[in-house]
């Protein structure tokens, strides 16, 4: 597995030169990373380098993100307005509230593998979006880059492999994925297996060369009406038709005289890194070690306040009420009265945010990242949920379809595959969105983008960029270093702290005593960042030490 790898390209320019235009991407595959760079050679943005890369991790990394899938990109501008698109999944238009039970409980493979798990995928029409929006190049151009390295194929590695064996059984039972993703035999393919695409390639051209319309009006619209008819599924080629990728107003806050940017509900996650955020605001976390027991113990409390009201509140805001008042400091000062700081809470509930019925929000993941230095910035996160999403391929099209209807809550108070509980306002509703974590972030200071960052791994990619946050804020880490610092997670139900082994057993130990239940794990998701260069260098950046990840720097 590759670890963190800096990609420079200058392309034979002279330093005075190059100089003059810079752009940065970070993105989990080196292939992804170099598309983006490619795009700042062609005169592109950060828009356009973003979408790139997207495009790209969805041939090499497609069992996590992928047109199949949806996504969230936050775009700041160079007149310093922000762009939130959202691009999140919809629920089939014959979708109901109780379309998981049997027998009156919530019955989980059916909203997790096939037909039924899938909902209609956001992710190409929000590119489409961004570029005609924002971009400087032709989405077409995009599509034509990823489709060759389709097309060419590429070598499986420890990664790749690792999430593939996962999912076998899953690929198994729909032909078109085994025949991609399997051998012969039905089996993963072996390490350095040059996986060839053929299908994808044609789909990502045909959509080049007939526009976003070849997917949601056209041919691929159609073949999965058809299949859904052959598989006991609802989708339709009108429930296409009526997607749109929406324009949302983002969520800000402030942290320590820093301006906090995040994305708006469906996403709960601009809401509660701002919450939680603003809870630790409250106590001096400077004075602790950042490896500390009273500091996780701290942070975790918020974390764990902050989840509460996440089960109860959050849904997608076109469906149900969510109040802005979960962002509020006074709201927050008064959750930080609840937390002792010597023993671990008992939350048994949510609490109430002021105002909750008139001051509301209008109605396996994979993170990137990057910027220029005309002052664009993206951050944004796709998925198809779990690995391979629902481990459906539309057969000849080479697209692996999502699992996003599992973000739904089948039944209050059920798990889904993540262990997230949901509430009333994110039951299944027809063109209802369901519930993300996704929280892509940017961070400001004096107006000006100093910090962005995202992560993968379901609910932990809140918890992650808050870490990601305070290290950088609080403790006055770079990137790469805020990066690797120690995780931990606690999501209220279940009632247990998730810790990497990296924090270190005494400070394991001081939790437990503190009345924590404690799970040690070797590492907890995977988070990629870009921030302002130091000593003359027009950015920093990082790609997750845990990973694979490529950080690079085009100048021309």
């Amino acid at each position: 597995m590759l670890s963190r790898v800096v990609l420079i390209l200058l392309l034979g320019l002279p330093i005075s030169q190059a100089a003059e235009r810079t752009g940065a991407a970070v993105t989990v595959h080196p292939l992804a990373t170099k598309a983006a760079l490619k795009v700042f050679q062609q005169d592109g943005n950060a828009v356009d380098a973003a979408v790139a890369a997207a495009l790209t991790l969805g041939v090499v990394d497609g069992f996590n993100s992928g047109i199949g899938g949806g996504c969230f990109m936050l775009i700041r501008k160079p007149d310093g307005t922000f762009s939130a698109i959202d691009g999140r999944e919809t629920a089939p238009g014959a979708a109901n509230r109780d379309m998981y039970l049997h027998g009156g409980r919530a019955k989980p493979e059916l909203s997790r593998t096939g037909a039924l798990a899938i909902g209609v995928p956001g992710a190409l029409a929000a590119y489409d979006l961004a570029i005609r929006d924002h971009g400087n190049l032709a989405l077409a151009g995009h599509l034509g880059q990823a489709a060759a390295i389709a097309e060419q194929g590429f070598e499986l590695d420890d990664a790749y492999l690792s999430r593939l064996g996962s999912v076998v059984k899953k690929l198994r039972k729909f032909p078109d994925s085994a025949r991609i993703f399997l051998d012969g035999d039905g089996n993963a393919w072996p390490n350095g297996h040059r996986l060839r695409q053929p299908d994808l390639a044609r789909s990502y051209r045909a959509i080049g060369q007939h526009s976003a319309d070849w997917f949601y009006r056209g041919p691929f619209a159609l073949k999965t009406e058809q299949w859904m008819s052959d598989n006991g599924g609802l989708m339709t080629r009108d429930d296409f038709a009526h997607y749109d990728a929406r324009r949302r107003e983002p969520v800000q806050t402030t942290y320590r005289g820093h301006e906090i940017v995040g994305f708006p509900p469906p996403s709960s996650g601009g809401v509660h890194v701002a919450q939680i955020l603003n809870i630790l605001e409250v106590f001096d976390l400077r004075s602790m070690a950042s490896d500390s027991a009273g500091f996780v113990h701290l942070v975790t409390e918020a974390m764990r306040l902050a989840f509460a009201d996440r089960a109860h509140w959050l849904g997608d805001a076109d469906f149900a009420p969510v109040p802005r008042g979960l962002t509020s400091k006074t709201y927050a000062r008064r959750l930080a009265k609840k937390i002792d700081t010597a023993k671990a809470a008992k939350v048994d509930a949510h609490s109430t945010p002021p105002n909750v019925d008139t001051n509301l929000f209008g109605k396996h993941t994979t993170h990137f990242t990057t910027a220029d230095s005309d002052g664009w910035w993206v951050a944004c996160t796709a998925t198809v949920n779990t690995t391979f999403g629902s481990g459906v391929v539309i057969p000849g099209t080479g697209i692996v379809m999502n699992n996003e209807m599992d973000d739904f809550s089948a039944q209050p108070g059920a798990p889904n595959a993540f262990g997230l509980i949901g509430a009333e306002a994110n039951a299944v509703a027809p063109g209802k969105r369901p519930l993300s974590s996704m929280s892509p972030t940017i961070v400001l200071r004096d107006g000006k983008p100093i910090f962005t960052v995202g992560a993968a791994g379901g609910p932990t990619i809140i918890t992650q960029v808050v870490l990601a946050i305070i290290q950088v804020i609080d403790f006055g880490k770079p990137p790469a270093e805020a990066l690797g610092q120690a995780r931990f997670h606690h999501q209220w139900k279940p009632d247990r702290l998730l810790v990497e082994k990296a924090l270190g057993q005494v400070a394991i130990d001081a939790l437990r005593a503190k009345g924590h239940t404690v799970k040690v794990v070797n590492t907890l998701g995977a988070a990629q960042a870009i921030g302002l260069g130091q000593d003359g260098k027009p950015f920093t950046g990082s790609a997750d030490p845990r990973g694979r990840g490529v950080f690079g720097v085009s100048r021309k």
